[in-house]
């Protein structure tokens, strides 16, 4: 992996750290950039978020960023938030996101029996047909994840689609694992997800 150049976009989420750590463990020094120029020199692109979409959104606006990181070529990561950015609209104070893909993300409904936030570990399925129709990148990325358990913080979500590579279910199904072209995104946090994260990270790393 000594070819490989990872840049982590400052959207200003609280994982950065986490996330950078758990690039580190795998032998990846990502440094935290809000430079366009470094950003498309990078081989793999992620995009963390911790905290709400439309901070995030005006974070990225405040770099310059939103019209640019749609424009990536590469390989690019949404994490948590960030990948709810990737969708046209966040039901979270009414935010326009980055529109790559196309749908709308929803706060999820809880009950007596369903608490939100979504917080903890729960399993997600691939869909294989999504997955095929996706092609050979959205097969790579998901290579060893059906039926893993991963660790979530969150009360909003994307629902369940046809970018939609793999779901999980919290009252309702929604989106745990994305893809649109180039652009892949994932629900739950792979640097809190022990083996299931780790496993999602070495499969985008190989992505070329």
């Amino acid at each position: 992996m000594s070819a490989t150049r990872v840049v982590l976009v400052d959207s200003g989420g609280s994982n950065l750290g986490s996330v950078r750590a758990a690039f580190l463990r795998l032998g990846i020094d990502a440094p935290v950039s809000a430079d366009i120029a470094q950003i498309r020199d990078a081989t793999h692109v992620v995009l963390p978020g911790v905290g709400a979409a439309d901070t995030a959104m005006r974070r990225l606006a405040q770099h310059g960023l939103t019209q640019q990181l749609k424009s990536l070529t590469q390989p690019v990561l949404g994490v948590c938030v960030g990948m709810q950015l990737l969708f046209d609209r966040s039901a979270e104070a009414d935010t326009s996101c980055l529109s790559i893909i196309s749908g709308n993300v929803t706060r999820l409904r809880g009950s007596k029996a369903i608490r939100v936030p979504h917080m903890g570990w729960n399993q997600i399925q691939a869909d294989a047909k999504n997955i095929a129709t996706h092609g050979p990148l959205a097969s790579a990325l998901m290579r060893g994840l059906d039926r893993a358990y991963a660790y979530f913080v969150h009360s909003f979500a994307a629902p369940y689609g046809a970018y939609t590579l793999a779901r999980c279910e919290h009252g309702t199904d929604f989106s745990a694992v994305v893809a649109y072209r180039n652009f892949f995104g994932a629900q739950f946090h792979p640097e809190r997800s022990q083996a299931a994260g780790e496993q999602l990270l070495r499969n985008f790393l190989e992505l070329r």
